[in-house]
């Protein structure tokens, strides 16, 4: 064992091997914890379920980030002495990885899906995830994540697939379920529904035009995009606008570019007097927030775009692209003289983050879950809502969170949260892709059957679409323990203690998990949703392909070792807020495993002929230096306890590199050389004492180095599920 401290610490030499020790303990599976004494069997439970990682490639920093900070609550537990489950699994993330296997198909063969046919298609999108699953598992490992693979589970597998099939059946016999036809994100390119977090955003300069219809309209109306005027069926003002009080009510017939219209002029809250002329051109076929007030004022519908974002009214527009057409009707509108004012302006341009499409608002039908109708809960543990009583999807979601029954770290997001609520619509949950859950409906003239199974008989057709993949998500704190089967695991580890995940999908995973979980089991997912916050490169710019700035979490444990990965990534990083990161910021924490590996040389050096017994009378100075050290431990437990995980791994630094390392150790030198049996044997006491219980303390953030400085001291058992200190 000596002999391992005569060369410096090599990340590379042993953290593959130290991490095919801990999996062969099986220390990562509960059960086998409790079997081997390492638990109570009677001792409660600490659960994480994994944020799956989508099968579409390689971990980023933000997964690393993810990993390491569930890997701390996880081995922090495990060392409590709580019955610890981390449970990991892969997302199939549908429209991601089906449009990037696409890419991929169309770049090497010129072919698309269609061309090959869904159950070729499927086979390389499977074969493709399959792979990436493999990469992104040896990935997690690489991290150190102390997860127990026994249990991994996948979004699109069959079990899961069992679970998406029931909660559908459940949802539409209940009635939450429907088919409709409304205003959706649609991606012309993908040819799909997208939903609102695979809409992305950007600034881009454009005009506001503002105009008249024709010229005996009295109104002047301002648009961004006039190519959708074509679809206007009226003019919306606010109740209290006096310029506009004398036309509510009134239908004016106009022939807008050659196309002829029914306006109609209505008031309405929404509209914001001051910006254009305050009044507002209502084009209820693409527009969200137009169908709204449409439906409100019971307003026709006039669809003028396509599925392929061309102009679908007769004439002169007819097949244009959007572009197109919008430059030809503003021409067409100045030569008329109809054009009063035509102004720079900012556009917030919506794309669809996978395919690059420009997003169009357009009227289809799909499948929607409502999330304002009311239905029995039969059995209700949620604050707030009584077994029984009439609640709906909406209401689950404020209350779980406004009761306290889940706390949001940092606590400034239930603002936000209680906002998207508030302006929740129903949810779309269709897409027209292939890779994903296939929605369990059947159809056959004008009969129509919801089931876990196509039904008997011929002519049965199964709806075409796939689920939206945040529905298969929502059921994961409970679809991954075993449910619908009442199994144990459900029992012992539901509700989960934490999810912790990015700020950024605290809707669009994390509220849906608190929907899907209410109306299935009648409970909360979990107690704890810790977010954290976007790692950002050196200038605080966020990491991306086109920058080239990004950093791989793989490759940074190939060239500094995973522990200083992992506290590069936590020290001084709070919860819910961007981080920056550098690999100088890096190096300095492979510095410290360095200055670790050399200070339990020292302390083994010079403290192995003796050990750190009670019965060893300590001197006052020795006593003073342990009384300092548990006082920091107390600290540092009361950290890990209120997820001040930041704040504990900044202490362990400072105390261990510049209080036990610059001065205990220093300052014991002359007494190790020079003081009598009694003074050298206090002095060692002391310094193994406080190196055995910091490489336990330090373990959670730098699992591989201590765990070897461990096995080098000679110690038999593994630090792994050493019992923490309590002070």
């Amino acid at each position: 064992m000596d002999n391992k401290f005569l060369k410096p610490f090599s990340p590379k030499e042993t953290e593959k091997r130290i991490y095919e020790k801990w999996e062969k303990s099986g220390f990562f599976n509960p059960d086998i914890c409790v079997e081997r004494g390492i638990i109570p069997s009677d001792a409660k439970s600490f659960t994480v379920i994994m944020p799956p990682p989508n099968v579409t490639g390689v971990l980023h920093m933000g997964h690393a980030l993810m990993l390491t900070l569930e890997d701390i609550m996880v081995r922090y537990k495990r060392m409590r002495g709580l019955k610890t489950l981390w449970l990991p699994g892969t997302d199939h993330a549908a429209i991601a990885t089906q449009t990037k296997v696409e890419k991929g198909i169309y770049k090497k063969e010129g072919k698309t899906r269609h061309n090959l046919g869904r159950e070729v298609f499927l086979s390389k999108v499977e074969q493709f995830a399959k792979e990436s699953h493999d990469t992104i598992v040896s990935q997690i490992k690489t991290m150190g994540a102390s997860c127990d693979w026994k249990r991994e589970a996948y979004t699109l597998d069959e079990k899961r697939n069992q679970a998406v099939k029931t909660v559908f059946k459940k949802m539409y016999d209940d009635g939450l379920i429907y088919r409709g036809f409304r205003v959706v994100n649609w991606d012309p390119k993908g040819q799909t529904t997208v939903s609102d977090d695979e809409v992305e955003h950007t600034e881009t300069k454009g005009k506001l035009y503002t105009f008249r219809y024709s010229k005996d309209f009295p109104i002047s109306i301002a648009t961004t995009r006039p190519e959708t005027k074509l679809g206007d069926v009226a003019v919306a003002v606010h109740p209290d606008d006096a310029r506009y009080k004398e036309y509510v009510g009134q239908t004016f017939n106009v022939n807008f570019v050659g196309t002829p219209l029914s306006i109609r002029v209505i008031a309405d809250e929404t509209v914001d007097p001051q910006f254009g002329t305050g009044a507002v051109g209502i084009t209820p076929a693409h527009s969200m927030t137009d169908w709204e007030i449409a439906e409100r004022h019971k307003l026709p519908m006039l669809q003028v775009i396509n599925e392929y974002a061309k102009i679908t009214t007769e004439g002169e527009f007819q097949n244009k692209k959007t572009l197109e057409a919008r430059a030809m009707i503003v021409d067409k509108l100045r030569q008329e003289g109809l054009l009063e004012k035509e102004e720079d302006n900012t556009l917030n341009l919506s794309t669809a983050q996978r395919s690059g499409g420009t997003i169009e608002p357009l009227p289809k039908l799909q499948w929607f879950i409502d999330v304002n109708k009311e239905f029995t809960i039969p059995e209700s543990r949620i604050p707030g809502i009584a077994s029984g009583s009439k609640t709906t999807l909406k209401k689950i979601m404020r209350t779980a969170v406004e009761s306290g029954a889940i706390k949001i770290i940092p606590d400034y997001f239930d603002k936000t949260y209680f906002h998207w609520i508030d302006n929740l619509g129903d949810w779309c949950i269709s897409r027209q892709i292939w890779f994903g859950h296939r929605i369990p409906v059947w159809y056959r003239k004008e009969e129509i059957f919801c089931g876990m199974e196509a039904p008997k008989g011929e002519g049965w057709e199964q709806d075409p679409d796939t689920l939206d993949t945040w529905f298969s998500s929502s059921l994961w704190t409970f679809s991954t323990l075993g449910w619908p089967d009442k199994t144990e695991d459900l029992k012992i580890y539901h509700p989960t203690d934490v999810l912790e995940t990015g700020y950024e999908i605290l809707f669009f995973w994390v509220a849906r998990m608190i929907l899907m979980t209410g109306y299935v089991l009648g409970d909360i997912p979990f107690h704890t949703i810790y977010l954290h916050g976007t790692v950002r490169d050196s200038q605080g710019r966020k990491m991306s392909k086109s920058l080239g700035n990004g950093i791989d979490p793989i490759d940074i444990a190939e060239k500094f070792g995973s522990d200083a990965g992992r506290m590069t990534l936590i020290v001084g990083n709070t919860p819910g807020t961007d981080m920056r990161i550098s690999e100088e910021k890096i190096k300095g924490y492979k510095h410290f495993a360095n200055k670790m590996w050399n200070v339990a040389r020292f302390v083994h050096e010079n403290t192995k002929d003796t050990d750190s017994a009670e019965n060893i009378e300590l001197e006052q100075g020795d006593k003073d230096t342990l009384a300092d050290f548990e006082k920091m431990t107390r600290d540092i437990t009361a950290d890990m306890e209120s997820f001040r995980f930041y704040l504990a791994a900044e202490k362990l630094y400072h105390y261990l590199w510049h209080q036990f390392a610059d001065i205990v150790i220093e300052s014991s030198k002359a007494r190790l050389r020079e003081g009598n049996d009694k003074e050298k044997n206090s002095t060692k006491r002391m310094l193994r004492s406080i190196l055995g219980t910091s490489l336990v303390l330090l373990h959670p953030f730098m699992p591989f180095v201590t765990e070897e400085i461990w096995e080098c001291l000679g110690n038999k058992d593994i630090l792994m599920v050493r019992r923490w200190p309590v002070m």
